[in-house]
């Protein structure tokens, strides 16, 4: 039982057979304290709860809480590897009570746990309370039995703990175990106290008051409990070893590295060994809770972690990235408590193999530079600042690594001349956007981004989180406050909100204070990295400096990622369908809709549509993962993802990929994988359905594709089925029967067309002669002349009933003049072959066209047409025709 996994599930299941929740870990990012780093205690996600904040449908809780402590006031990075229980991430065993049990139940828990869960020996143990806290003390007698000699008193804040400067905060009761005397140290509160004799293993809070300013306390009306027991350093009790990473759990991670590397633990070796356990540990749950290396803020933290211990892979002789093939290891070891680990390990594996590969780079590079820049400096020497910050600013090598390299020799950094140079190329940045217009309008962006540094956006994998407002603007300018009815944009230090990149819109939302709440109506990127959030102040005044609670709209969210997941597995369906020429050249995926245009040289069939849609669909039913990992731009799109139109990537990009391929050469592996920093499903199957609604060309070369997904996809198919039901009721059929039904309906209307036309053209000519009543032909100079004014009657149909007269005469001259309802005339001239050397229907219809008010006509000479403006000329027109035929 003596196994860190055995010894977690021991714990959790002890408090769950005791009645209290056993809750998941809470991410290693704060979700709700902007003010932390990274979770750095166990109760870090209850602090709501514990102030009255929030209600959970539970009183009492256990958890196993993943932690970090490797940047902030809580920084043991420098530490690790070289002390015996130091680590940058570990484990907090706790239980709590929000309001039920107090400091009784608490110590009998705890005392029954360590002596018969744990089986820990009662006379190894002792405890320490807070000075004052006499009840403590007295329960502890009664519960276990200690004389006063195993009760320390403490009258030191380290037994006395704080939330903060104000709010909850009580004494502390700490469980101490005597590991003998053989190793050095003295108990609590002794001189020799910092020795390793006397070992810590559990803190029992006992939250109790509220502190309203300082030495102002009152009591809780619902005192709690807060406690936290080191996983690690149990570990190391129960398996009777000194250091933690002689604990199982290190033993497995440490012979991992020694195959890969090939160099033993042994010697100054095992610092190394040591270093790289756990900072792969910390830089595995980092990167599973959605941190990514950068050059600021979470992610710099996490990238100096991952270079530490790629720094110590190169000492023990590794040639090449190896710190991925680790990994394995881990999953295996830790995979089952934690299972986001192996739900993340393609974007871990990815992601360390990355940085390793680009750390390797920066440091060959930098170490030859320094080594150029030092070779006449020796022990007590400076390297000067301009130096330091030219390998840091020009090559990308940091300043602690120059520390680190140097220090060996003796020799310092000049830091003042480094921040010297610093601040004189971020003044000569910041001159670059002087001017007018837009540049100077985002200047205040720049200057934002220059004195808080990046946004954190926590939005991959969240839509709620609590942020420090750092600035808020309003026309342009910085301000200290926004009230009721004002349009400000607000920057915070974190944020879940998404900023409109990549053709995907940005989030809406709602921001808010105890006293204040503002309607967010976008969000933007601005400044390189700032998340600024448009809002209207709806309740109550924000300042600078407030702490908020940022609350995505969850349902639009949710249909924007739907829409953007659609987007790649249609893109990916349309060059299958249409060919590999297809690419995207840009998008708008929106709430309500998806738009996105493609090179294609013609327009879309109807059938390759519907296959398109069909394959896209095919994947959503699959309802797979969808899987992100962090690669280089070279390596993703070498191994296949697509790169989008018009966007900007850096040296590290986010690769999605979604699905499975069915057939074809892609047949087993991944159908979409794309470029692409939007947010998505989690799984192929949240996307509903897809449904196309439109093909239509928008340039030379581009087809635009629309379509909805979702809830879009069924409001639209539920409005074409009422219709169709609509139409059915109207037609007084079955729906299956509709389309039938319209066809026979159509055929009628072509055949009555028909005959009306039929009836219109014998009406129009005189009650069905061919060649018109025998009053209306004229003989004239020997010519018959059938001259005539027709209503009702279609331009189009003129040269038919033309043909017709012809027949009826036999031999002569036919004009016919169609009268419109807008008043314009349509002119129609026939001439019978026996007569066309003498007279042409273009000179002719010429004639009745200037009479009608036009310029003239074109045909044949045995059929011409024209028309003018003035069908009220039409007898005009008839005369003078005839009078051409007698002259």
């Amino acid at each position: 039982m003596s196994g860190v996994n055995e010894i977690r599930s021991t714990f959790l299941d002890y408090f769950r057979k005791n009645g209290h929740e056993v809750v998941s870990s809470s991410p290693l990012v704060p979700r709700n304290d902007p003010t932390l780093m990274f979770t750095n205690a166990g109760m870090v996600q209850f602090k709501n709860v514990f102030t009255g904040l929030e209600t959970r449908p539970y009183t009492t809780a256990t958890t196993s809480q993943k932690v970090v402590r490797a940047g902030g006031k809580h920084n043991d990075l420098d530490n690790v590897g070289y002390t015996a229980r130091h680590l940058t991430f570990f484990e907090m065993l706790g239980n709590f009570s929000f309001g039920d049990y107090f400091k009784e139940r608490a110590i009998e828990l705890a005392w029954n746990l360590v002596t018969k869960g744990f089986d820990l020996p009662k006379n190894r143990l002792l405890v320490t309370v807070y000075a004052d806290d006499e009840e403590a003390a007295t329960l502890w007698k009664k519960i276990a039995g200690f004389s006063d000699d195993k009760i320390i008193r403490i009258p030191t804040s380290d037994n006395f703990w704080q939330m903060g400067d104000t709010g909850p905060c009580g004494p502390c009761s700490e469980i101490f175990i005597d590991q003998g005397e053989h190793v050095w140290g003295g108990p609590p509160g002794s001189p020799e106290e910092d020795g390793d004799r006397f070992l810590e293993f559990w803190n029992l809070v006992f939250m109790q008051f509220d502190q309203t300013a300082p030495g102002e306390r009152t009591p809780l009306p619902r005192p709690s409990i807060d406690t936290g027991m080191g996983l690690e350093r149990m570990a190391c009790i129960l398996q009777g070893v000194q250091s933690v990473f002689d604990t199982d759990l290190f033993r497995n991670l440490v012979s991992a590295i020694e195959d890969v590397v090939g160099a033993k633990a042994e010697g100054d070796a095992a610092a190394s060994h040591r270093v790289i356990a756990d900072h792969l540990r910390s830089s595995a749950f980092l990167i599973a809770d959605g941190v990514l290396p950068s050059n600021e803020g979470r992610g710099y933290v996490l990238r100096r972690i991952m270079r530490r211990a790629m720094r110590h892979m190169q000492l023990l002789g590794a040639r090449e990235p190896l710190m991925y093939r680790l990994l394995p290891t881990l999953v295996g070891e830790m995979g089952r408590a934690y299972p986001e680990l192996g739900r993340a390990e393609a974007l871990i594996s990815e992601t360390l193999k990355l940085e390793e590969t680009r750390f390797r780079k920066t440091l060959e590079r930098g170490l030859g530079l320094l080594n150029d820049a030092t070779v006449s400096l020796h022990n007590g020497d400076s390297l000067d600042g301009e130096t330091a910050f030219k390998l840091y600013d020009t090559y990308g090598f940091p300043l602690d690594l120059t520390q680190d390299a140097l220090r060996a020799r003796g020799i310092g950094v000049d830091l003042t001349g480094f921040n010297d140079a610093m601040q004189r190329q971020k003044a000569e940045a910041r001159s670059h956007w002087a001017g007018s217009g837009e540049k100077a309008t985002e200047a205040v962006w720049f200057e934002l981004k220059e004195k808080f540094g990046a946004s954190e956006f926590l939005g991959y994998d969240t839509e709620s989180a609590e942020g420090v407002v750092q600035a808020i603007v309003r026309d342009g300018a910085v301000v200290d406050a926004a009230s009721k009815g004002e349009t400000v944009q607000i920057v915070a230090n974190q944020t879940p909100f998404y900023g409109e990149s990549g053709g995907q819109m940005g989030d809406t939302g709602v921001i808010s204070t105890d006293t204040a709440k503002l309607e967010v109506t976008d969000t933007q990127k601005k400044g390189e990295g700032l998340f600024v959030h448009s809002a209207v102040v709806a309740e109550g005044v924000l300042k600078a400096g407030d702490a908020v609670l940022l609350t995505v709209d969850h349902a639009r969210r949710g249909r924007l990622r739907a829409n953007h997941s659609a987007t790649h597995l249609l893109h990916e369906a349309l060059r299958e369908v249409l060919g590999t020429h297809v690419a995207q050249k840009g998008s708008l995926v929106a709430p309500e809709r998806l738009r996105f245009d493609v090179s294609h040289p013609k327009p879309i069939s109807a059938e390759e549509l519907q296959k398109v849609e069909e394959m896209a669909n095919a994947i959503v039913l699959q309802n797979s993962p969808v899987a992100t990992r962090l690669m280089s731009v070279d390596d993703a799109i070498a191994e296949g993802a697509m790169a989008l139109f018009g966007e900007k990537y850096g040296d590290e990009v986010r690769v999605v990929s979604m699905g499975t391929a069915i057939d074809g050469e892609k047949a087993g592996k991944p159908y979409s994988v794309e470029l692409c920093g939007g947010t998505h499903v989690q799984s192929t199957g949240q996307i509903g359905v897809i449904r196309i609604l439109a093909d239509s060309g928008v340039a030379a070369g581009v087809r635009r594709i629309e379509a909805v997904t979702a809830e879009g996809a069924r409001a639209y198919l539920a409005e074409q089925d009422e219709r169709v039901k609509a139409l059915a009721g109207a037609l007084k059929v079955q729906p299956a029967e509709v389309l039938g039904r319209v066809e026979t309906l159509l055929d009628e209307r072509k055949k009555l067309e028909r005959e009306l036309a039929d009836a219109r053209r014998k009406l129009a000519m005189g009650g069905g002669a061919s060649g018109g009543s025998a009053s209306e032909v004229k003989e004239i100079a020997g010519i018959k002349f059938l001259g005539k004014a027709v209503t009702g009657v279609d331009a189009k149909d003129l040269k038919g009933l033309v043909d017709e007269a012809k027949t009826g005469l036999e031999s002569g001259v036919v004009l016919l003049i169609a009268v419109g309802a807008d008043d314009k005339a349509s002119a129609v001239v026939g001439v019978t072959a026996d007569l066309t050397a003498r007279f042409s229907a273009v000179d002719l219809v010429r004639v009745a066209s200037v009479a009608l008010g036009g310029k003239g006509g074109g045909g044949r000479p045995d059929m011409a047409q024209a028309g003018g403006p003035d069908g009220s000329k039409a007898d005009e027109a008839i005369s003078a025709v005839a009078q051409a035929l007698a002259s």
